[in-house]
C-alpha cells in the first residue's frame, strides 16, 4: 500500500474505541464468507506471490554487479537481467489475478449484503420507518455495506501483503547483511511515531472535511427536492440560499487545501526519512564494503530491500484500528439483519383463497409497539418519544367490536385522532394487534400469508404516494402484467383518463418526485385508477376524495359506487355523500366504538355522530 493511499484514508481511532476483537463477530464475518473462501484463498496466495516477487530484483540486481560484471559472463547476466523482467512481468499477471479476486469478492459481498440488507428492511413492520432516520438507515445500507466489503478485500489483503512483505524482507536483509538490518530497523520509530501523531491531525481535518461536505450536500437536497424550490421560490430567497450555499463551499475549498498540502509536507517528510535510512545503509555498508567484508552486490541489495521495510511497518502501525473498523461495519450491518420483525408469516400460515371480504374485530385493543421494541441503536429519530414513559401510554383502540358484511360500505367517522386510521391499518396487517383479534372470512389476519391478504385489500390513502416514473409504470405496480386497455378502463372509471390523454407523452408520462407534476386530485383518482387494477376483494378509503373538487368528486363516487359493487369497503371521510349512503357507520372516539348504525338512525339518536354530521353540514354549505 502506498503512503498516498494511506493518508486518502486516515484511520480514525475514535471510531473503534472501546471495540474489542470478538471471536464471536469474527466468525460470524468467516461464516458469512463462506460462498468466497475460495477466492478469498486465491486472493491471499496472489498477494503472497507478489511480495515475494518484489524481492528478485533487489537480489539479482545485487548478483549481477557481484557475479555477472566481474566475470564478464554475457551469459549469466542476460539470464539475471531476463529474470528480473520475468519477475516484473509475473508480478503484473499476479497483480491482474489479484484484482479479480479482489472485485470477485468485493462485489459479490456487497451484492450479498444489499439484497439481504433491502429485503429484511422492507419486511419490517411499518412503525420502524415512522421512528427511523431515513439517512441513517440509507447510510447503513451504502456506507457500512462498502466498508464490509473492503474488510474482505482491502483490509484483509493490505494486513496480509504488509506482513508478508516486512517478513521477506527481513529474512532477504538479515541473510545478506545483519547489523545493516539492526541498523535500518533503530529507524522504524521515527517512521512509525510522526505517522500515528500527525496521522490523528489528518483525521481531524478529514473529519471535519466530511461533516462540511455533508452539510453542503444536505441543503442541495433539501433546496433540489420539489418542495424545497418551490419555498425558496416563493419566498424570494434564491440569493440568501446561493450565499450560504457559498460560503459553505468556500470552507469545503479551503480545508481540501489544507488537507492537500498538509499531506504533500508529510509524504515530503517520511520521503526525507526514507532517504535518510537508505544513505545509513550506504554510508556503513560502503565502509564494509572497503574493508573487505562486504561486497558492492549486496549493498546494493540492502539499498534496494531497506526501502521495503518502512512502508510496511507504518502501515502495520494501525492495522488493529483497521480490522477493528472493518469489523464495525460488519456489527453495524449484521445489527440491521438482526433486528427482529414482529410481522412475520406463522409456519403454518395459509393463503387467502378466493376472498369474501368478510371483516370482523373482535374485541381489538391496540397500541403502537414501544422505540425499543423497534428501533435498531443509532437509526431511530432523536424526537420520537420526547421522553414520554411509553410504557404509560393509553392504548389507540380498546376493546372494538364490529363485523363488515361481504359488498358492504362501512363509514368510519370520529374527532381527530379517534383512532380511524389505526383501525384500518389492522385489516392488512401492517401493525399486529394487541388484544383480540382481526379475521378475514373467519381467519385470524395472523393465521394467514401477508401477500395473499394484501392482494385481497385495495388501499387509497389521503396523500397517495407515486413513484418518480411513468403514470403507466406507477398504476402497473398493482398489476405488472396489465394491458394497455386495462389501464384505459380503470382511467376512465376514475375520471383521470382526459387528463392523462391530454398529456404529451400520454401514460409515459413522467410524474416527477412523489408525483408532483400533478395535481392532489390528479393524484389521487391516478391512484384509485391503480386501485382498480388491482381488483381486490376489499377496499381501504381513507379520505381518498378530500382534494377533489364537487364536480370530480361526484364523478369519481359514481365510479367508486361501480367499482365497489360486490367489494367490502371500509370508508374513512368527511364528506357528506360518503357518510349517508352508507349500509354502516362506525363511530370511533377516544378509542372506541361508541356509537354504529345507519346514518338516520344516527342523526336521530343525537350523540356524537350528529354533532360531527351537523359540523359538516355547516362546513360544505
Amino acid at each position: 500500500m502506498s503512503m498516498s493511499m494511506m493518508m486518502m484514508w486516515p484511520r480514525d481511532a475514535s471510531s473503534v474505541e472501546g471495540v474489542k476483537l470478538e471471536r464471536d463477530s469474527a466468525a460470524r464475518v468467516w461464516r458469512f464468507a463462506k460462498p468466497y473462501r475460495p477466492q478469498v484463498v486465491g486472493f491471499l496466495t496472489t498477494v503472497v506471490v507478489q511480495a515475494v516477487l518484489g524481492l528478485v530484483p533487489a537480489i539479482l540486481f545485487g548478483r549481477i554487479i557481484d557475479d555477472a560484471i566481474p566475470n564478464q559472463d554475457r551469459r549469466l547476466l542476460a539470464i539475471f537481467a531476463g529474470a528480473i523482467v520475468g519477475a516484473a512481468l509475473l508480478s503484473g499477471i499476479v497483480g491482474l489475478y489479484e484484482r479479480y479476486w479482489s472485485s470477485r469478492i468485493g462485489e459479490g459481498v456487497i451484492y450479498d449484503l444489499r439484497v439481504a440488507l433491502f429485503d429484511h428492511v422492507q419486511r419490517l413492520p411499518l412503525a420502524f420507518f415512522t421512528r427511523t432516520q431515513t439517512g441513517t438507515l440509507t447510510n447503513r445500507l451504502n456506507n457500512d455495506v462498502i466498508g464490509a466489503q473492503r474488510a474482505l478485500t482491502t483490509t484483509l489483503g493490505t494486513v496480509v501483503s504488509n506482513v508478508i512483505t516486512l517478513a521477506t524482507t527481513l529474512i532477504a536483509m538479515f541473510a545478506i547483511e545483519w547489523r545493516l538490518t539492526l541498523l535500518a530497523l533503530i529507524l522504524t520509530p521515527f517512521f512509525v511515531y510522526p505517522y500515528r501523531r500527525i496521522g490523528q491531525i489528518q483525521q481531524a481535518i478529514t473529519r471535519e472535511s466530511m461533516e462540511l461536505n455533508a452539510a453542503m450536500n444536505s441543503t442541495m437536497t433539501e433546496r433540489f427536492n420539489v418542495s424545497g424550490a418551490l419555498l425558496v421560490k416563493l419566498f424570494g430567497r434564491g440569493d440568501d440560499e446561493l450565499s450560504l450555499f457559498r460560503d459553505r463551499a468556500v470552507r469545503v475549498r479551503d480545508i481540501g487545501i489544507r488537507s492537500a498540502l498538509f499531506t504533500r509536507g508529510f509524504m515530503t517528510a517520511l520521503s526525507l526519512l526514507g532517504a535518510m535510512g537508505t544513505a545509513l545503509v550506504y554510508g556503513l555498508g560502503g565502509l564494509f564494503a572497503i574493508n573487505g567484508t562486504f561486497s558492492v552486490g549486496e549493498l546494493a541489495a540492502m539499498g534496494l530491500l531497506v526501502g521495503r521495510i518502512y512502508m510496511p511497518l507504518t502501515g502495520l502501525t494501525n492495522a488493529r484500528i483497521d480490522v477493528l473498523s472493518a469489523l464495525v461495519s460488519f456489527d453495524r450491518v449484521f445489527e440491521v439483519l438482526d433486528s427482529p420483525s414482529p410481522l412475520v408469516d406463522a409456519d403454518d400460515a395459509v393463503d387467502l383463497t378466493e376472498p369474501e371480504g368478510r371483516i370482523e374485530f373482535r374485541d381489538v385493543t391496540f397500541r403502537y409497539p414501544r422505540s425499543d421494541e423497534l428501533i435498531v441503536a443509532g437509526l431511530e429519530t432523536p424526537s420520537s418519544t420526547n421522553g414520554v414513559d411509553e410504557s404509560s401510554l393509553a392504548p389507540i383502540l380498546d376493546g372494538v367490536d364490529f363485523t363488515i358484511e361481504p359488498g358492504q360500505l362501512v363509514a368510519v367517522v370520529g374527532p381527530s385522532g379517534a383512532g380511524k386510521t389505526t383501525l384500518t391499518s389492522l385489516v392488512p396487517r401492517l401493525y399486529d394487534v394487541t388484544g383480540g383479534a382481526v379475521l378475514v372470512d373467519g381467519h385470524d389476519v395472523r393465521s394467514l400469508t401477508q401477500d395473499s391478504l394484501r392482494e385481497a385489500i385495495g388501499v387509497v390513502v389521503q396523500d397517495p404516494h407515486l413513484f418518480h416514473e411513468s403514470i403507466g409504470d406507477n398504476l402497473r405496480y398493482a398489476k405488472p402484467d396489465a394491458t394497455d386497455a386495462e389501464l384505459i378502463d380503470v382511467c376512465a372509471a376514475a375520471q383521470i383518463l382526459d387528463v392523462v390523454r391530454a398529456l404529451p407523452a400520454g401514460f409515459d408520462t413522467v410524474v416527477g418526485e412523489r408525483g408532483y407534476r400533478m395535481s392532489g386530485g390528479e393524484k389521487q383518482r391516478l391512484s384509485i385508477a391503480r386501485m382498480l387494477l388491482k381488483d381486490p376483494a376489499m377496499v381501504i378509503l381513507d379520505e381518498a376524495t378530500s382534494h377533489l373538487d364537487s364536480e370530480n368528486e361526484a364523478l369519481v363516487q359514481e365510479a367508486l359506487a361501480k367499482a365497489l359493487a360486490g367489494r367490502s369497503a371500509v370508508v374513512i371521510a368527511h364528506r357528506l355523500s360518503t357518510i349517508t349512503q352508507a349500509d354502516q357507520i362506525l363511530v370511533i372516539d377516544d378509542g372506541r366504538l361508541v356509537e354504529r348504525g345507519v346514518h338516520d338512525d344516527l342523526l336521530a339518536a343525537g350523540g356524537l355522530y350528529a354533532d360531527l354530521y351537523h359540523r359538516l353540514v355547516r362546513d360544505e354549505s
